[in-house]
Protein backbone atom coordinates (compact mmCIF):
# COMPACT_ATOMS: atom_id res chain seq x y z
CA UNK A 1 0.00 0.00 0.00
CA UNK A 2 1.61 3.51 -0.97
CA UNK A 3 1.57 6.27 2.10
CA UNK A 4 -1.12 8.98 1.93
CA UNK A 5 -1.11 11.59 -0.27
CA UNK A 6 -2.89 14.08 1.70
CA UNK A 7 -1.16 13.49 5.02
CA UNK A 8 0.59 16.78 6.50
CA UNK A 9 1.78 17.83 9.66
CA UNK A 10 0.02 20.96 11.12
CA UNK A 11 2.39 23.68 10.92
CA UNK A 12 1.72 27.47 10.00
CA UNK A 13 -2.01 26.90 10.72
CA UNK A 14 -4.88 29.38 11.75
CA UNK A 15 -7.43 29.80 14.45
CA UNK A 16 -9.46 32.65 12.95
CA UNK A 17 -12.03 33.34 15.54
CA UNK A 18 -14.81 36.10 14.73
CA UNK A 19 -12.25 37.46 12.10
CA UNK A 20 -9.15 37.47 14.33
CA UNK A 21 -6.03 34.57 13.96
CA UNK A 22 -5.14 33.54 17.70
CA UNK A 23 -2.83 30.86 16.37
CA UNK A 24 0.32 33.00 17.21
CA UNK A 25 -1.40 32.29 20.72
CA UNK A 26 -2.27 28.19 20.65
CA UNK A 27 -0.14 25.20 21.41
CA UNK A 28 -3.33 23.11 20.44
CA UNK A 29 -6.48 22.94 18.44
CA UNK A 30 -8.50 20.25 17.71
CA UNK A 31 -12.13 19.56 16.74
CA UNK A 32 -13.28 16.26 18.13
CA UNK A 33 -16.67 14.34 17.11
CA UNK A 34 -18.23 12.91 19.70
CA UNK A 35 -20.97 10.19 18.25
CA UNK A 36 -23.18 8.27 20.64
CA UNK A 37 -23.78 4.25 19.02
CA UNK A 38 -26.64 2.66 21.30
CA UNK A 39 -26.80 -1.36 20.73
CA UNK A 40 -29.33 -3.61 21.91
CA UNK A 41 -28.76 -7.30 21.73
CA UNK A 42 -31.88 -9.97 21.41
CA UNK A 43 -31.52 -13.48 21.68
CA UNK A 44 -31.09 -14.69 18.59
CA UNK A 45 -27.49 -15.27 16.69
CA UNK A 46 -27.97 -12.09 14.19
CA UNK A 47 -30.15 -10.24 17.10
CA UNK A 48 -28.35 -6.59 16.75
CA UNK A 49 -30.26 -3.54 16.35
CA UNK A 50 -28.00 0.01 16.34
CA UNK A 51 -28.99 3.25 16.36
CA UNK A 52 -26.32 6.82 15.42
CA UNK A 53 -27.27 9.58 16.73
CA UNK A 54 -26.23 12.96 15.89
CA UNK A 55 -22.57 13.66 16.19
CA UNK A 56 -21.67 16.62 18.81
CA UNK A 57 -18.31 18.41 18.22
CA UNK A 58 -15.96 19.61 20.64
CA UNK A 59 -12.80 21.87 19.76
CA UNK A 60 -9.90 21.39 22.24
CA UNK A 61 -7.84 24.55 22.74
CA UNK A 62 -4.70 24.57 24.32
CA UNK A 63 -2.36 28.05 24.35
CA UNK A 64 -0.47 30.68 25.98
CA UNK A 65 -1.97 32.63 28.44
CA UNK A 66 -2.56 36.75 26.99
CA UNK A 67 -4.69 39.31 29.11
CA UNK A 68 -4.19 41.90 26.43
CA UNK A 69 -7.16 43.36 25.70
CA UNK A 70 -8.51 43.29 22.01
CA UNK A 71 -5.15 40.75 21.42
CA UNK A 72 -4.82 37.90 23.89
CA UNK A 73 -7.01 34.70 23.03
CA UNK A 74 -7.01 34.04 27.14
CA UNK A 75 -8.66 37.78 27.20
CA UNK A 76 -10.66 36.95 24.59
CA UNK A 77 -12.31 33.52 25.93
CA UNK A 78 -12.73 35.35 29.29
CA UNK A 79 -14.06 38.29 27.93
CA UNK A 80 -16.57 36.71 25.58
CA UNK A 81 -17.80 33.66 27.95
CA UNK A 82 -21.05 32.89 26.90
CA UNK A 83 -21.75 34.10 23.15
CA UNK A 84 -21.48 32.22 20.04
CA UNK A 85 -18.61 32.81 17.45
CA UNK A 86 -17.42 31.48 14.23
CA UNK A 87 -14.21 29.40 14.20
CA UNK A 88 -12.24 28.81 11.10
CA UNK A 89 -9.82 25.89 11.84
CA UNK A 90 -6.57 25.45 9.15
CA UNK A 91 -4.30 23.30 10.28
CA UNK A 92 -1.84 23.50 7.71
CA UNK A 93 -1.47 26.90 5.29
CA UNK A 94 -1.12 26.70 1.73
CA UNK A 95 -4.05 26.39 -1.34
CA UNK A 96 -6.59 23.25 -1.71
CA UNK A 97 -5.40 22.85 1.88
CA UNK A 98 -7.96 21.36 4.44
CA UNK A 99 -10.17 23.86 6.76
CA UNK A 100 -13.03 23.61 9.16
CA UNK A 101 -15.32 26.60 9.72
CA UNK A 102 -18.15 26.56 12.96
CA UNK A 103 -19.80 27.74 15.30
CA UNK A 104 -18.37 27.64 18.76
CA UNK A 105 -19.60 29.03 22.29
CA UNK A 106 -16.71 30.67 24.04
CA UNK A 107 -15.77 29.60 27.67
CA UNK A 108 -13.06 31.06 29.97
CA UNK A 109 -9.95 29.60 30.95
CA UNK A 110 -7.89 29.44 33.62
CA UNK A 111 -5.53 32.18 35.19
CA UNK A 112 -2.12 31.92 36.76
CA UNK A 113 0.13 28.81 36.42
CA UNK A 114 3.38 27.48 38.08
CA UNK A 115 6.43 29.49 39.17
CA UNK A 116 9.20 29.51 36.63
CA UNK A 117 7.33 28.21 33.70
CA UNK A 118 4.92 29.87 31.14
CA UNK A 119 1.06 30.34 32.12
CA UNK A 120 -1.27 28.10 29.84
CA UNK A 121 -4.35 27.34 29.43
CA UNK A 122 -6.59 24.08 28.18
CA UNK A 123 -10.23 24.14 27.72
CA UNK A 124 -12.87 22.24 25.81
CA UNK A 125 -15.27 24.57 24.16
CA UNK A 126 -18.81 23.31 22.57
CA UNK A 127 -20.03 23.31 19.10
CA UNK A 128 -23.24 24.69 17.66
CA UNK A 129 -24.31 22.37 15.27
CA UNK A 130 -22.33 20.43 12.41
CA UNK A 131 -18.61 21.33 11.06
CA UNK A 132 -18.26 22.65 7.50
CA UNK A 133 -15.24 21.24 6.00
CA UNK A 134 -13.65 23.01 2.78
CA UNK A 135 -10.67 23.14 1.36
CA UNK A 136 -8.50 27.08 1.46
CA UNK A 137 -8.92 28.95 -1.56
CA UNK A 138 -5.77 29.93 -3.86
Amino acid sequence: MTAPTGAYVVRNATVTIDGTDYANQCTKAVLTPETPIQTIRTMVPDGVVQDVDSTAWTLELSGIQDWTNSTGLADKLNDGAGTSVTLVLVPRAGSGKPNATCTVTLLPVSFGGEQGKFATFEVKIPVTGAVTFGTVSP
